[in-house]
């Protein structure tokens, strides 16, 4: 027998839009350079490796096809869409998930999930030499240091739109990677942003829901109310409803399936 596998959209209702992502459903532990190696063959922007644990939780881990990462949502998302979906969660069960980035959490909220993940502070800071001109940008409202990332606030939702950096200069920056982010010019959105990282392996992520971590926030404070509604504008595009409480923020959006099947090379 196989191990199974599965490719989901997450943060969208509409095969082949949102963000693709790999969920591997493994029985036991596996060595992490099997992970590695199994998260390159996907090629996705991240592959997820739920192993459940006796009080019903979930051990978690993320590999892009480069790296193992720290964070990410919208394969927590897949995760849990494909532990409901295939009856290892009942559908009335949280989905709990032990990760290098502490104890997330995932229920079934209508039509969406909800993610509760940890809300990340931005921090001022100056552009580094180079960051503005390899993102194509003559200019920022704004930068900040999320962590491991820049956030970058520039004038305008088109600004955003018609980014086209240089993934190479990009790289050079040794950073998870960069946000750039404009408020939204109409009603259906707050904010739009793209993802940029290509240190990760990475060039653009269609819809980055650790990127919502610092974003979220970001907005809230910005337009002065908890709840803020993003769009990723990516080629594929997503939508991520944020909820900001505390230090925690909540993620919501919906997840299809578009591939099931059996993995033949084992750990």
């Amino acid at each position: 027998m196989g191990i199974p596998i599965y490719q989901v959209d997450s943060f969208t209702n509409e095969p082949f839009k949102g963000n693709p992502a790999g969920v591997c459903l493994l029985d036991e532990l596996a060595d992490a350079a099997w992970m590695q190696c199994v998260a390159a063959e996907m090629n996705l922007s991240e592959t997820a490796f739920p192993v459940p644990r006796p009080d019903g939780a979930f051990d978690l881990r993320w590999f892009t096809p480069a790296v193992e990462v720290e964070l990410c949502g919208h394969a927590t998302l897949a995760a849990a869409h494909i532990l409901w979906e295939t009856g290892r969660l009942a559908p009335d069960t949280q989905a709990r998930f032990h990760t290098a980035s502490g104890l997330l959490t995932a229920d079934r909220a209508g039509i969406r999930i909800e993610l509760d993940f940890p809300a990340i502070e931005v921090i001022d800071t100056e552009a580094p030499d180079g960051l503005l001109d390899a993102l194509g940008i003559e200019a920022a409202n704004y930068v900040g240091r999320p962590r491991t990332d820049y956030l970058v606030e520039v004038d305008r939702e088109e600004t955003v739109r018609s980014l086209s950096p240089s993934f190479a200069k990009l790289k050079e920056h040794r950073v998870r990677g960069v946000a750039v982010t404009a408020r939204s010019e109409g009603s259906d959105f707050d904010f739009i942003s793209r993802f940029f990282a290509p240190g990760a392996g990475i060039d653009e992520d269609p819809v980055t829901g650790s990127a919502h971590c610092a974003l979220a926030p970001y907005w809230a404070g910005k337009l002065s109310r908890d709840e803020v509604v993003g769009y990723q504008a990516s080629a594929r595009g997503g939508i991520v409803h944020c909820c900001v409480a505390g230090d925690r923020v909540r993620l919501g959006g919906e997840a299809i399936t578009v591939i099931r099947g059996e993995l033949l090379a084992g750990s």
